[in-house]
């Protein structure tokens, strides 16, 4: 574990999270579609590089390559029989990367179905399924977990709930994904977000806030504004003291992508992308990284800029 706990952490600087993990580990030779949760048993000096090359760049937070290490995810690659054992691989790796001087976050991705009736899951099921990675991954040592891109506010909900049962010590943050569409930010499932930091708050969260989606950096540092004003407003109502509880979090994509020869390709140069993490910083976001696209060069621009 590192020498102070991150729930302190969070509430003194700003904490820099590391960027993208699909698109560097496909950047090291990986094929797109494989399951990349599974390099952890299959490819571990792999997912080690690029922990160490974001560690490097000057990342506090490395996040664990378990995004779809969930049983429901896991199972579309017949590897649900293998769930702790990729969970544990992953924070054990992140962990040896780490170093007792910085931090892991246990990351938990969406489950890639629904709730009923929209689809096949039952509630009970998802909650089992998230608090079965959360326990792996809690019994590996990381120092927290993030909940990242949700859509579906009733999924995320019971993923915090499902972490929480598991352990109610560790800090939990909780992201979401929004598009720009009809001149506001919501996620794919229509949940607005004034809608995500109320629910996400409710349930005790230590940061909320976005990563991925669709928007543009123009768009990103609008919508960290908005995160910011709806954080205030719900705790000027609920607080009891004038310090702030939750902290707010920005992971956005380097751009939208473009479809270059069949491949996504994100043009964003670091320099820009550093240019608007700032901007977010300056709105009152403590927490930043980077999502699809970014790579140790552009946290390493964020880096230099912001930890002067």
């Amino acid at each position: 574990m590192s020498k102070i706990s991150l729930k302190k952490r969070i509430k003194e600087s700003l904490l820099l999270l590391d960027g993208a993990m699909g698109s560097q580990l496909i950047a090291s030779g990986i094929e797109a579609g494989k399951c990349n949760d599974y390099l952890n048993i299959e490819s571990p000096d792999i997912v080690s590089k690029v922990h160490l090359a974001y560690l490097q760049a000057g990342s506090d937070v490395v996040l664990t390559n378990t995004f779809g290490a969930n049983k429901i995810a896991l199972a579309r690659h017949g590897l649900d029989e293998q769930t702790e054992k990729i969970n544990i691989a992953g924070a054990k790796i992140a962990r040896q990367a780490a170093g007792q001087d910085s931090f892991v976050l246990g990351d938990i991705g969406p489950s890639g179905d629904f709730l009923k009736p929209l689809g096949n899951l039952e509630p009970q099921n998802l909650k089992d399924a998230f608090a079965r990675q959360a326990k792996s991954l809690l019994d590996s040592g990381v120092d927290g977990f993030i909940i990242e891109t949700m859509t579906a506010i009733d999924e995320a909900a019971i993923a915090i709930e499902a972490v929480k049962s598991v352990c109610d010590d560790l800090p939990v943050f909780a992201s979401f994904a929004f598009d720009y569409a009809g001149g506001d930010y919501r996620t794919m499932m229509g949940v607005d977000v004034e809608s995500v930091v109320s629910k996400a708050l409710s349930l005790g969260v230590d940061a909320v806030g976005f990563n991925c989606g669709t928007a543009n950096l123009d768009e990103y540092v609008e919508l960290a504004g908005k995160f910011v004003s709806k954080v205030m407003a719900f705790e000027k109502i609920q607080a009891t003291s004038d310090e702030r509880r939750v902290t707010i979090l920005a992971e956005p994509n380097a751009g939208k992508p473009e479809l270059i020869d069949g491949k996504a390709v994100y043009k964003v140069s670091p320099e820009d992308f550093a240019s608007a993490a700032e901007k977010i910083h300056s709105l009152g976001v403590n927490i930043i990284g980077g999502c699809c696209g970014t790579t140790h060069a552009h946290i390493e621009a964020v880096a230099k800029r912001l930890k002067k």
